[in-house]
C-alpha cells in the first residue's frame, strides 16, 4: 500500500513511519521540518527507485528496509500536497504546529497552519481520489471540563486557539466525508510521550524535558501545583491505534486514544526519582501557564469495541522505556 505520512519527521510521525516500513507499506513522509527534524529520518532507506521528491540528502541504512520517499513542503502550498498525494491510497496526518502555549502567543499561525493546511490536503486528496485519512486530533478540544474521563460524545470546550485548530480539522474530516466519500477517521491523542520526543523545544512536552533534566541533574520546574493530571500514553499505543484505524470497518468517526488512566505530574516526578535512584530532587513549582487544562482522561471504550484498541504499555513501563531512549540518545551525542 502506498500511504503518506505528513509531518513523518515529527516525534509521533517517525514512529509511525517506522511502523509502517515493517508491515511492508511504500511510505512517502510530507514535513517542512520546521518541527520535525530529519534526523529522526537518518538510520531509514530512502526510496531508490523512485527519486525522494524535493528531499534532502539523508543517509541510507544498509538494512534491507521497504521503500521510503521524503517529499520537503509545507501544507500551506497546495500545489506541493497535490503533488505529493498522487498515487497515495491512505493519508496519515500528523503534521500540525503543535502546542497550546505556542498557540496562545501566536494564534494566527497556527490557524494558518493547521487548519487551511488540513484543508489543502483534504482538497489534495479529494482530486487524487485518497481512500482515506487518519487525522491526529487533541484531548485539548474537551477543554478544562470537570467531568472525567472524557467521552467522544461530550460537548467540546476548546480553550486554546490549539484546541479551536484541532476542532476545526476535525469538522472539515466530517465534512470531506460526508460530501466527497473520503473515508475519514479522528483520533484524539491524550498525551504521547516515548522516543523522539524533542526536549530542547519550549514547546515540548513534560516527560520528555523532566527526563533531560534528571539525565543532565538539572532542576525541574513544575508550572501550577503538580497536582494537575493526564492521561499519558505511550507512543507505541499510538501507532497501534493509527494501523488499527487503517483498516477498521469505520469512518467520519472520532475515537479516544490513551491508556485510559490518569496521573499527577507530582505522581510522575516521584516514579522518575525511582527509575533515577534519587531520593531527592531540586524541583520548583511556579505559576499555572493560560491555556493549560487541570485534569485529563479518556474513556477508550469505543476504539476497543470498534477496532480493538487497547493501550499495551503501562506508565511504569512507558517511563521506564523512555528513560532508557533518552538516555542512549544522550550517550551518542557525546
Amino acid at each position: 500500500m502506498n500511504v503518506l505520512v505528513t509531518g513523518g519527521a515529527g516525534f509521533i510521525g517517525c514512529n509511525l513511519v517506522r511502523r509502517l516500513l515493517k508491515e511492508g507499506a511504500y511510505v512517502c513522509v510530507f514535513d517542512n521540518f520546521s518541527t520535525g527534524k530529519r534526523n529522526n529520518l537518518s538510520d531509514l532507506q530512502v526510496a531508490d527507485s523512485i527519486p525522494a521528491r524535493n528531499s534532502p540528502q539523508l543517509p541510507i541504512s544498509s538494512a534491507p528496509l521497504a521503500q521510503l520517499d521524503v517529499f520537503e513542503g509545507d501544507l500551506r502550498d497546495f500545489a506541493l500536497i497535490l503533488e505529493a498525494t498522487k498515487d497515495i491510497e491512505m493519508v496519515f496526518h500528523e503534521a500540525a504546529l503543535p502546542s497550546v502555549i505556542r498557540s496562545v502567543k501566536a494564534p494566527n499561525t497556527t490557524n494558518d497552519v493547521n487548519i487551511a493546511g488540513t484543508l489543502n490536503l483534504l482538497e489534495a486528496c479529494k482530486v487524487n481520489k485518497v481512500k482515506r485519512v487518519i487525522y491526529a486530533s487533541s484531548s485539548s478540544i474537551y477543554g478544562d471540563s470537570e467531568e472525567l474521563p472524557k467521552r467522544e460524545d461530550m460537548i467540546p470546550y476548546p480553550m486554546s486557539p490549539y484546541a479551536v485548530s484541532k476542532l476545526a480539522g476535525e469538522h472539515y474530516m466530517r465534512v470531506f466525508h460526508h460530501l466527497y466519500g473520503i473515508e475519514t477517521v479522528i483520533l484524539r491523542y491524550f498525551n504521547v510521550y516515548g522516543p523522539y520526543q524533542d526536549p530542547t523545544s519550549e514547546y515540548s512536552g513534560v516527560i520528555s524535558k523532566f527526563i533531560t533534566a534528571f539525565i543532565k541533574g538539572l532542576p525541574i520546574t513544575v508550572y501550577g501545583d503538580g497536582e494537575q493530571s493526564r492521561d499519558f500514553t505511550y507512543v507505541d499505543d499510538v501507532v497501534e491505534a493509527n494501523i488499527l484505524a487503517a483498516d477498521a470497518p469505520v469512518s467520519g468517526e472520532i475515537f479516544n486514544v490513551a491508556g485510559g488512566n490518569r496521573y499527577s505530574l507530582n505522581q510522575m516526578i516521584e516514579i522518575l526519582k525511582g527509575i533515577f535512584n534519587k531520593k531527592d530532587y531540586e524541583i520548583t513549582y511556579s505559576d499555572p501557564r493560560p491555556g493549560d487544562v487541570r485534569h485529563s482522561q479518556a474513556d477508550v471504550q469505543s476504539a476497543k469495541n470498534r477496532f480493538a484498541f487497547t493501550a499495551k504499555v503501562d506508565f511504569e513501563s512507558g517511563l521506564n522505556n523512555t528513560v532508557k531512549w533518552y538516555t542512549s540518545a544522550s550517550q551518542r551525542s557525546v
